[in-house]
């Protein structure tokens, strides 16, 4: 199956940020994608208000991607907002949940992202409500699983989503730049690649700059650096800095190839 990863940065306006996912969209399916990847937080940037821009996955946003999955006959994946029945300390502000849209023909489902990222001076738990629930789907002849973001620093998730049958998983992600964070980034994207035998389809906000966009002081706004993770931890593909469509071919045997060499999931002792 060939994949797209769509890297982009976003902006505060939504309806702009519509237009580059049907830029991007239409791009992939003239290269022959079958599965095209956007970052997390594509419907609006961090460093914005999200509740009001959150909806659900009916809602205009989700169904216009909806629309275009279909018509260009492929499966996207993105990040936005659905709404949270929690609310935050302040008064009359409820929180949203960070999901990423999966939909395409005969497709429409949404992933909540489990861990929030409170790390690094950064509190997203104040806005965003974790979700709970794994999700894997069927596309072009592999099951697919879901992360966001700060998921991949926890390897479990993504050795139940093996568990569960991924052959890849999407990493949607608007990753936090500071000293380290760029080696930690493709650190852990080999590593959990490794630790489930998956192919790891790591698709990120570019950085800002790179962009020629004005970043939000202290949010997460990214740093580029998508990739492409085969099963044994190679890097099949990596993106620069800025804007950038990475395409490149996955596939099912590779994966039992490698897990009957390197049975880690077979072996492991602990669960």
């Amino acid at each position: 199956m060939r994949i797209a990863l769509a890297q982009v940065t976003t902006g505060r306006d939504v309806a702009a940020n519509l237009t580059l996912v049907e830029q991007q969209v239409r791009a992939a399916a003239e290269r022959g994608a079958e599965l095209v990847v956007l970052p997390e937080a594509t419907q609006r940037a961090f460093g914005h208000r999200l509740d009001d821009v959150a909806e659900p996955l009916d809602g205009p946003f989700a169904t216009r991607v909806r629309e275009l999955a279909e018509e260009s006959g492929l499966t996207v994946v993105l990040g936005m907002f659905t709404p949270s029945t929690e609310t935050r300390s302040d008064p009359g502000r409820p929180k949203v949940t960070n999901t990423l849209l999966v939909t395409g023909p005969g497709l429409h489902r949404g992933y909540d992202k489990i861990h929030l990222y409170d790390a690094f001076g950064f509190a997203e738990s104040a806005t965003v409500t974790a979700g709970q629930q794994l999700l894997t789907v069927e596309v072009g002849g592999l099951t697919v699983g879901f992360a966001t973001c700060y998921d991949v620093r926890f390897p479990a998730l993504f050795t139940a989503l093996a568990r569960a049958g991924a052959d890849a998983v999407v990493v949607c992600a608007s990753w936090a730049a500071g000293p380290g964070k760029a080696e930690q980034w493709d650190l852990l994207l080999r590593a959990r690649a490794l630790d489930c035998t998956s192919w790891v389809l790591a698709c990120a906000q570019s950085e800002p700059a790179a962009a020629g966009v004005q970043a939000a002081p202290g949010a997460p706004t990214g740093i580029g650096r998508s990739a492409v993770i085969g099963p044994d931890g190679t890097v099949a593909a990596r993106a620069g800095a800025g804007p950038e469509l990475l395409l490149a071919d996955v596939d099912a045997d590779t994966v039992a190839r490698v897990r009957e060499q390197l049975p880690v999931l077979a072996n492991a002792r602990l669960s």
